[in-house]
């Protein structure tokens, strides 16, 4: 299950990637757990992190960026799907503070005949993600 820090409690998420909307990686709240912030880290402890980017280039530009948003929400679901029973996946980033994003590039290529606008895009910051499992004891 993938979670993410709201305020003072840690709510259940899904990804909620959208290349058109102004937050293109963001996550929806789907109500199958809230956890107190305070009670989470009480009972909860790390034990391994993530880091996941991605990238793509071309030709049509809402293509490239669709592309890059579904490479990283294929990691995102990879990751999640190795959990062990009890783990958690929680969303580390910050929203004001490190809120990842797709960031663009272009530049003009030319040939012989023609010119043509290739994009670039990428991830960044990464996407941070700690797996967290109940503490022993």
């Amino acid at each position: 299950m993938i979670v993410r820090r709201y305020g003072s409690s840690i709510l259940s998420v899904t990804p909620n990637f959208d290349s058109r909307a102004m937050t293109e990686i963001g996550f929806t709240r789907d109500g199958r757990l809230t956890i107190p912030t305070a009670d989470f880290e009480a009972t909860y402890e790390r034990t391994a992190g993530h880091s996941i980017t991605a990238q793509a280039d071309g030709v049509v530009q809402g293509e490239v960026e669709e592309a890059v948003l579904s490479s990283l929400e294929e990691q995102l679901h990879r990751i999640a799907g190795e959990l062990g029973d009890g783990e958690l996946l929680l969303v580390e980033n910050e929203p004001a503070k490190d809120q990842p994003k797709t960031r663009g590039s272009q530049t003009t290529v030319s040939d012989a005949a023609e010119s043509r606008i290739r994009f670039e895009y990428v991830v960044d910051p990464p996407l941070r993600l700690g797996v967290y499992q109940r503490r022993s004891g």
